[in-house]
């Protein structure tokens, strides 16, 4: 079969025409945070905006002109944003946007299920997003296809050539496919993404992490041959054994042509908890690829330095650019999730 018949999900890496994010409001979860967290997300959209186009999905029209206001004190270019009425949820765009893969050679949105990470929240709203924002032509001509399968974005890591990266903790879930199996769930990753191959860790979590283990907080393609993962190097830490497990599966992984991955230790920033003592998901794999440069998620950590170091040796072409995320992780999430990129092909506007 030639390579234009192909069915492929893009690598994070391939060039991009913009970002989705789903600013957060009152009517959320956000309410309480929401004077800390806007910052964060005007952050991601400045710094974006210097790459590329940036589609926010704004509660109503005062929600919307509330964002242009702040983006504009910002000084971010106004011609590089474009705003959508489209109630939400919540924030997690990686979450509740669209999947594009290539099809023939021709971008397809993907519309999966998303039913708030296996029924745990309500996301009646979220999971109508992508439909809300196709009918206003958000992403132009492009086609879209419904698809029965729940699936979220930060579930699945591609090299761009065929290769999957997941977690078994989240896919065979049984509060999201419960019908299907792993040889079932690898069958309709063929047929809807083009996965030639997939490979699942079954270890790694991080405590407060409410995605059943999203892998785009353990371990990330930076390139074809190259995976980070996060480390953790203290015996006495919760995280340290299941993290040392997923470690060892990562060594044993081969490429397609049977060589082993070049591997990049992140290191676990400090516990963070909230005003309950929960322990909150930070995580330096969270970070997201634009053109040109990497926006990761620092967290005012003794760590912060070194991760961007080391992301900084992975992306040796791009610009690094850290963002104070702590605030973020209020909620559970971080950089990556509350974003979703849209690959090139996509005419935004």
């Amino acid at each position: 079969m030639s390579e234009a018949n192909v069915t492929r999900l893009p690598a994070e890496w391939a060039p991009q025409s913009g970002i989705m994010l789903t600013w957060p409001h009152t009517h959320s979860d956000w309410q309480p945070f929401l004077e800390d967290v806007e910052p964060v997300f005007t952050d991601i959209a400045h710094h974006a905006s210097l790459h590329e186009k940036v589609l926010i999905s704004c509660w109503d029209e005062n929600h919307k002109n509330h964002i242009n206001t702040r983006l504009n004190e910002r000084g971010v270019d106004p011609g590089r944003m474009r705003y959508y009425i489209v109630p939400s949820n919540d924030s997690w765009a990686r979450d509740h946007g669209p999947i594009t893969v290539l099809k023939q050679g021709r971008p397809l949105l993907l519309d999966f299920i998303f039913n708030g990470w296996g029924a745990k929240y309500d996301a009646n709203l979220d999971n109508a997003i992508t439909r809300h924002l196709c009918s206003q032509n958000a992403f132009g001509d492009t086609p879209i296809e419904t698809v029965d399968l729940v699936l979220e974005g930060g579930s699945i890591e591609s090299d761009g050539q065929g290769t999957l990266l997941t977690t078994a903790r989240c896919l065979l879930s049984p509060q999201r496919n419960p019908t299907l199996d792993k040889i079932a769930i690898e069958q309709r990753l063929n047929k809807l993404l083009g996965a030639e191959r997939v490979l699942w860790l079954d270890h790694g979590h991080l405590a407060g992490d409410d995605t059943d283990s999203h892998i785009d907080t353990l371990a990330r393609f930076c390139s074809a041959d190259t995976l980070c993962y996060v480390s953790c190097d203290a015996p006495e830490d919760e995280h340290y054994h299941p993290l040392q497990a997923m470690a060892e599966e990562l060594a044993g992984f081969r490429q397609a042509d049977g060589k082993p991955y070049r591997l990049v230790a992140l290191p676990l920033p400090q516990a963070i908890y909230n005003e309950d003592g929960v322990r909150l998901p930070a995580t330096y794999a969270n970070f997201l690829i634009i053109n040109d440069a990497v926006l990761v998620p620092t967290y005012q950590d003794q760590h912060d330095a070194l991760a961007l170091q080391r992301l900084g040796e992975c992306f040796p072409q791009r610009r690094i650019i850290g963002i104070d995320c702590k605030p973020l992780i209020e909620q559970y999430g971080s950089l990556h999730c509350v974003t979703m990129q849209i690959p090139a092909g996509v005419p935004l506007w």
